[in-house]
């Protein structure tokens, strides 16, 4: 680091994304994108949007938070819009984490929360996941701080019944529960149904997995009125314009084809079973997954061996380094022909 970079950030170690190579052509299965590409209108939305960029984006995003208010059941005065869901992380913590109001997450849970937890010099606590890699709910219960809940689970992506989240809740009833819903279409129930019930729930989503939108970055937030002016209180305090007219209109766009996207998500729950059986006759032990990859190891191959033959052969997944979870890869669960590809490359690098 250089001589001028500030002190109070000196032992900040950022978040690793997924590697995005061009070296080669990948059948890309790392960063829990969808296959499929955003619907037609949505590509026309954006065409015509590109003539009005010489205008700022409407800063409270009217139109498309109406839309989604009307999607989700909500009212709009419960909903914010922002550039993707790792802004609204970083606010939740900004808003309802400090001293006084430490984080707890998972020990194996998205990479960013400790991340987040450091830029914003908030105190936290990891607690273990059962020896299953499941949340125990009592861990949670009456805790009295600010949590964390990936549901489904990132990197295992393991759920928890909306019965568990809603005893969290109600035994937390002084602090923030945070919900990230970052796969929540692929199978798993949300907490959504529940904002009107408890002041204190946050639920994040994205557009980026189940409406095929990564690269647009729109996430967005619901939850009691109070919280979201809360929270919009440190978006007008940062970047009031978060949300660009390209990626709005294409929320908008996305959110009136509702159907083809849940039809996708739909289609990859169904390779994901196949996957799943795909891999477990090749003697993997694969995590119960409702999110849009699996988690996977093999008594056969070195969790790190196996990502590294795989990507030799073309075939990208996701490995981390962290002891606990070393032996296993995460996979992105793709086309049919991409899970083909994945499970033929396997067989291979196991008979060899």
């Amino acid at each position: 680091m250089s001589r001028f970079f500030s002190e109070k950030y000196a032992n900040l170690v950022p978040y690793t994304p997924g590697e995005q190579p061009r070296d080669m052509q990948y059948v890309k299965l790392n960063t829990n994108e969808s296959p499929f590409p955003p619907s037609p209108s949505v590509k026309a939305a954006v065409a015509a949007e590109v003539d009005h960029l010489q205008l700022y984006s409407d800063p409270e995003c009217t139109a498309l938070r109406g839309k989604l208010a009307e999607v989700y059941g909500v009212r709009p005065e419960q909903v914010l819009m922002v550039n993707g869901s790792d802004e609204v992380l970083n606010f939740a913590f900004m808003a309802f984490a400090d001293e006084a109001h430490p984080l707890v997450f998972a020990d194996i849970t998205y990479g960013f929360y400790p991340v987040f937890a450091d830029l914003n010099h908030i105190p936290y606590e990891e607690i273990p996941l059962k020896a299953d890699f499941s949340i125990d709910v009592r861990d949670y219960c009456g805790i009295g701080k600010t949590i964390v809940i990936a549901n489904p689970n990132a990197p295992t992506g393991m759920c928890l019944p909306l019965a568990d989240i809603e005893q969290i809740l109600r035994t937390n009833p002084d602090n923030v529960v945070i919900v990230d819903e970052a796969y929540v279409d692929f199978g798993a129930d949300s907490a959504v149904s529940l904002v009107d019930k408890y002041d204190n729930l946050l639920v994040v989503q994205t557009f980026s997995k189940s409406r095929s939108m990564a690269g647009a970055r729109l996430g967005f937030g619901i939850g009691n009125e109070k919280l979201i002016a809360d929270l919009n209180t440190v978006k007008y305090s940062t970047n009031p314009y978060n949300v660009n007219r390209l990626t709005a209109v294409a929320g908008i766009a996305a959110l009136n084809e509702n159907a083809y996207y849940m039809n996708n998500c739909r289609t990859i729950a169904e390779n994901r079973a196949w996957t799943v059986k795909a891999l477990t006759r090749l003697g993997f032990e694969v995590l119960d997954s409702k999110a849009n990859f699996v988690f996977a190891k093999s008594d056969r191959i070195d969790g790190q061996e196996m990502y590294e033959q795989l990507k030799v052969r073309g075939v990208l997944v996701r490995h981390f380094t962290k002891p606990r979870i070393a032996e296993y890869n995460r996979i992105t669960i793709g086309t049919m022909e991409q899970m083909q590809i994945l499970v033929d490359t396997i067989e291979r690098i196991l008979e060899g």
